[in-house]
């Protein structure tokens, strides 16, 4: 069609039309051989590049080995190695699979973790082994190398990083015969098409240093420490390694990055790397596939919280009905996120730590959705404490379960995020370390208690009034009673101004300031607050109320302590009959008074009425609280003093030694009472004169004293003294007294110049020096010691006219 423009006419005439010829080219169809009767060339193998950074797995290597050749003629294996994410899968099967690469007729690696990698590797497959089948359209080319497999042995096919069982199952449904090894983060359902699927853990401590120094190629003194905090994750410790060597970063330097800068380092990677393939990467791909699971992101953001080992199911009870979560766990399971033994879960520590670490640009990890979780974390784990009694014995087996996950809840906690579920669990958890003898931990907690509740409750709140009258016994517990009494007189003094002087806290609080001057061997401000306090509760609760009774019974172990036994007695015995009306026989308060008032006759030296009362007690604590109760346990131990005391080491030896087995079982090796028993059975064997069996004893538990208690904890200088004083029976002379003037000045400075322990080191310094014929050293410590004797114990009481003794001695040589 021609345009028609206005003035114009249109010329009509012949035109000389030119087509344009294309010239076609065409090939003649390629020669497809059947796929029958392909052989694979030589060494045709497509596996990644090997790394030399490939460690240890040598027991992997042996299982896999005999899983995959462990098969009958004419059939096909299926081998699945399966586990976390980063932990090496991948890497043991290419390792696997290059060092057996000569027992097959190909070698074929597939990344099999999209839909569609499976039928685009087989078609590679085809093609490598038959390059004319690249003319064919995709789906022909994928049937080509199928139908290979299928037709063909001594192969062995990697699919690498499947998402699960059913997304192999078509491939291998049509292969009768060869090896498929594959990898996978989904842990379950193998069975269905092998008979051994393998599970891969993480690297063992030595490996795990030996791949980190590989790539830093030098020794770094910090190394375990990083691999530990890293948990032996093959691929963190690749990303930290790659880092450290980029950055010039000491193993220590990079530790301190990862505390202060948590997101950036498990995100970070060196230049060049995969920024695929680093530790926070790795698990937000495993829980984009749970997103068809809400709950699981929700879930494995708590879990995150507790200690990585044996998180009890019930912590997680109230996120969602029970059907629901088990559901969750199962989907997190299945992809190795966690591990459930029974009613137990374990997740890798550091899984643990990326979910806890907050990133914006995560969906997984949003500040919103990890501070969420903490709190519902500390909101479980406060429930699950409210009816535990620290120091219940019956209660101890949940709480040592429980106790664990408190403290890395708390640990990884700032301070500033504490709430009142926070400081609960706090205070169980001081409270619970403090009787189990961990001193110096429990009163770190409780410090950090106190602290919480002034800022979350208030100064005056009845819980910050109780914690820290805790600290405060946690204080003296440690064997600060410096810190103890100061506490104690503050919370005494808050507690009268916010609850009145009669309110029955006040009272308690009232009671242990005593207590604690007695401890601290200050008998002329406890006796009288005992006595004080003692009225005050007759008054105020009556004189059958228990409180009152305990009131009676501290009062009667000051007399004691000050040497008045004529008032510590019959007191001891009043109480004694008041708890038996009022408690019952029975009662464990009323138990506790029969072993004070042995205790009292053992004082006045008088073990045939102490021993007969002790075997009474041990028999009635046996029979009420059980043979491995800690009052029992305690119940025996006076009775071997008691036996001690009478000269009868025959029976108290065995009784100590038994005592001391029990007590490591029960209690653990490390508690303070075991500790008692160690030295108790020390001073037995010295008593015999097997100083050869007593003083290596007697070293060990000094040792173990000050590693557990610290350097000047009482029960340390009592280990020390009693260390010093079996050298110098030994004639040791050389190490007695530099031991004894050590422990002196220790006591002087923690316990004061008048503590009767005090007292005690200075004679026993006095009596090294007199053996050493030093007397111009001996004779002034001796006359002090008289001195302080007279005046707290009287003159005519029996030490004190020991120490006269003593003093006379020296003076006539």
């Amino acid at each position: 069609m021609y345009e028609i423009r206005d003035g114009q006419g249109v010329q009509v005439g012949n035109h000389n039309v030119q087509h344009n010829i294309y010239e076609r080219h065409v090939h003649a169809p390629a020669v497809i051989t059947p796929m029958e009767r392909v052989e694979a060339p030589a060494g045709l193998i497509n596996l990644p590049e090997r790394s030399a950074l490939f460690v240890g797995r040598g027991g992997e290597m042996r299982r896999l080995r005999e899983a995959i050749t462990a098969s009958s003629p004419g059939s096909v294996v299926v081998t699945a190695v399966h586990g976390l994410g980063g932990i090496g899968k991948s890497a043991l099967a290419a390792h696997y699979a290059d060092t057996h690469r000569a027992g097959h007729s190909l070698v074929w690696w597939i990344t099999a973790d999209a839909p569609t990698s499976i039928e685009t590797g087989l078609a590679r497959l085809a093609v490598a082994l038959q390059p004319a089948v690249g003319t064919l359209p995709l789906e022909q080319q994928t049937e080509h190398g199928l139908r290979w497999l299928a037709t063909h042995g001594g192969w062995l096919l990697i699919l690498d990083n499947l998402p699960g069982p059913n997304d192999a199952a078509a491939l291998l449904a049509r292969l009768p015969g060869g090896q498929v090894l594959i990898t996978s983060r989904r842990t379950t359902g193998w069975h269905d098409i092998t008979t051994t699927p393998l599970s891969l853990d993480v690297l063992e401590p030595g490996q795990a240093r030996e791949l980190l120094t590989r790539i830093l190629t030098h020794d770094d003194p910090g190394a375990d420490a990083v691999c530990a905090e890293l948990g032996y994750l093959p691929l963190a410790i690749e990303q930290a390694g790659a880092f450290m060597v980029e950055t010039g970063t000491t193993a220590g330097e990079y530790l301190d990055l990862l505390g202060r800068y948590p997101a950036a380092m498990y995100g970070e990677t060196a230049e060049g790397g995969d920024t695929q393939r680093t530790m926070a990467r790795i698990w937000r791909v495993t829980l984009d596939r749970l997103a068809d699971t809400p709950l699981a992101g929700k879930v494995l953001r708590v879990l995150a919280w507790y200690a990585p080992d044996d998180i009890p199911v019930a912590l997680l009870s109230d996120l969602d009905d029970e059907l629901a979560v088990i559901k969750s766990l199962g989907r997190l399971a299945a992809y190795a996120m966690i591990t459930r033994t029974g009613e137990a879960i374990g997740v890798h520590r550091l899984v643990q730590a990326v979910t806890r670490t907050p990133d914006p640009d995560d969906v997984h990890r949003t500040p919103a959705d990890v501070a969420h979780a903490r709190e519902r974390a500390t909101r479980a784990l406060s429930r699950a404490l409210q009816p535990l009694d620290p120091e219940a014995p019956q209660d101890w087996p949940v709480l040592r379960v429980l106790m664990p996950h408190a403290q890395a809840l708390v640990s990884n906690t700032d301070p500033e995020d504490d709430t009142g579920d926070t400081i609960f669990v706090l205070g169980q958890l001081g409270r619970f370390l403090g009787n189990q003898g961990t001193v110096a931990m429990a009163t770190g907690y409780l410090d950090r208690c106190l602290v919480d509740c002034v800022r979350v409750l208030g100064p005056d709140h009845p819980v910050t009034l109780t914690s820290r009258n805790n600290l405060a016994a946690a204080y003296e517990s440690e064997g600060n009673l410096r810190q103890a009494i100061q506490l104690y007189r503050a919370a005494l003094a808050d507690r009268e101004r916010v609850l009145g002087p009669d309110h029955a806290d006040t009272l308690v609080s009232r009671s242990n300031l005593a207590f604690a001057y007695r401890s601290a061997g200050s008998l002329e401000q406890a006796i009288p607050l005992h006595e004080a306090t003692l009225v005050d509760r007759e008054r105020v609760l009556g004189r059958d109320h228990p409180d009152t009774l305990t009131s009676r019974n501290n009062l009667a172990g000051a007399y004691e302590t000050a040497g008045d036994l004529r008032q510590a007695i019959p007191l001891y015995k009043a109480v004694l009959a008041d708890r038996e009306r009022v408690q019952g026989p029975d009662h464990p308060d009323t138990l506790a008074s029969r072993n004070n008032l042995a205790g009292a006759y053992r004082s006045a030296g008088d073990p045939g009425r102490a021993i007969p009362l002790y075997e009474a007690t041990l028999a009635d604590c046996e029979r009420v609280l059980g043979a491995d109760h800690p009052r029992t346990l305690t119940s025996r131990n006076n009775l071997a003093g008691a036996y001690e005391m009478a000269g009868d080491l025959r029976q108290a030896i065995p009784l100590y030694e038994a005592n001391l087995a029990d007590r490591e079982r029960v209690l653990g090796p490390d508690h303070p009472s075991t500790l008692t028993s160690r030295n108790n059975l020390a001073a037995a064997y010295e008593m015999t004169g097997k100083l050869g069996q007593a003083i290596p004893l007697y070293e060990a538990t000094l040792a173990d004293c000050e590693r557990v208690l610290g350097p000047d904890h009482p029960d340390t200088l009592i280990s020390r003294n009693n260390l010093a004083y079996a050298y110098w029976l030994a004639r040791d002379l050389g190490r007695a007294i530099p031991l004894h003037v050590a422990t002196l000045a220790a006591r002087e400075r923690v316990l004061g110049p008048h503590h009767p322990h005090t007292l005690s080191s200075r004679y026993n310094l006095a009596a090294a020096y007199e053996s050493a014929g030093d007397l111009r050293q001996a004779i002034p410590l001796y006359k002090a010691v008289y001195s302080a004797y007279k005046r707290i114990l009287g003159p005519g009481h029996p030490e004190t006219q020991a120490v006269r003794a003593s003093l006379r001695r020296a003076r006539g040589r």
